[in-house]
């Protein structure tokens, strides 16, 4: 049976992707997708979900807008890497997708109470909406199934030399979240790393011969320059549909038991994950950290999954 879940995203070219897999492999059921502030402002990304549903033929999934800033601090989007749209690169249609009048935090609580079976939530963004979620209905969390999250990293980060992004964007909501106890899985920098954008993987997509197939490659296009200018890297990492691979084939993402805690203070390390990898501290496991990906099968899948959309959209 279909694994339900629900995305929370920041769209985003990465979470473009996670979007497309999620709605494109049979392996999950796409329950919603809610949005919140983070690559870039809430407006723009909750209009590149509806860009990106439109794209790829994704209908009847809710799309529901929530938290426009972070809990404690002001937001800092990431307009070097993802453009001042969020979605640099193609040119998209006029999206025929709209939002429900409806807030994320209130949608995914809904579901998470009218579903018959725990709903798993995959944020691929800062962890604002299921901090709120989580902190407006505490019930809840006996009703997600785990969460299983696109951020942190066991080793450097993204953001500063020891944050990465999401985490850094908002880390009280990330330290509710990892304080939770709902089982957790954190994808974070360690692993992401893994899943590179070579000009093989975008030949790819190119070969599928559909208008989506170009997206994708255009997206990934416009992500390599980024990571060429910020970092250096010859090809970009393409963080956020692993932590859907995670979900949809354990076997493709392997992970390693740990405690993961949030720095909240740290003159220098605000917003760090501090990975217990070698049980240093009598603190208890309370996260699956994801440490090696198994890459072809991870773009097999990524592939397949764009390539279903296709024939639909076509």
């Amino acid at each position: 049976m279909p694994v339900p879940i629900i995305i929370d995203c920041d769209p985003g070219h990465d979470d473009a992707l996670a979007i497309m897999l999620a709605a494109g492999d049979p392996a999950v059921d796409l329950l919603a997708i809610t949005t919140v502030a983070g690559n870039q402002t809430l407006e723009k990304t909750t209009l590149n979900a509806r860009r990106v549903c439109t794209v790829a033929g994704i209908t009847g999934v809710p799309i529901a807008a929530g938290c426009d800033r972070p809990l404690v601090q002001p937001l800092a989007v990431a307009s070097d890497v993802h453009g001042v749209s969020g979605l640099d690169g193609p040119r998209f249609p006029e999206p025929t997708v709209d939002v429900v009048p409806e807030h994320a935090v209130d949608l995914i609580h809904r579901i998470l109470t009218e579903h018959p079976e725990p709903v798993t939530l995959v944020p691929t963004a800062p962890l604002t909406n299921i901090a709120l979620l989580l902190t407006r209905y505490p019930g809840d969390a006996a009703r997600i199934r785990e969460i299983v999250l696109m951020g942190g990293s066991t080793e450097r980060g993204n953001r500063s030399p020891a944050a990465e992004f999401n985490v850094q964007t908002d880390p009280e909501a990330a330290d509710i979240v990892f304080r939770s106890g709902v089982p957790l899985t954190m994808c974070g920098l360690n692993v992401t790393h893994q899943a590179l954008a070579t000009r093989e993987v975008l030949a790819r997509f190119e070969d599928l011969g559909t208008e989506l197939g170009r997206t994708c490659a255009e997206l990934l296009t416009f992500f390599a320059s980024t990571y060429r200018t910020l970092w250096g890297f010859p090809d970009p990492p393409l963080h956020d549909p692993v932590a859907v691979a995670r979900v949809l084939d354990p076997q493709i993402v392997h992970c390693v038991e740990a405690n993961v805690v949030v720095e909240l203070h740290g003159r220098y390390t605000r917003g760090a994950t501090v990975v217990d990898l070698h049980r240093y501290v009598d603190r208890p496991v309370n996260a699956l950290v994801a440490v090696t990906l198994e890459a072809e099968l991870f773009w097999d899948r990524m592939v397949a999954a764009v390539a279903a959309l296709g024939r639909r959209s076509a």
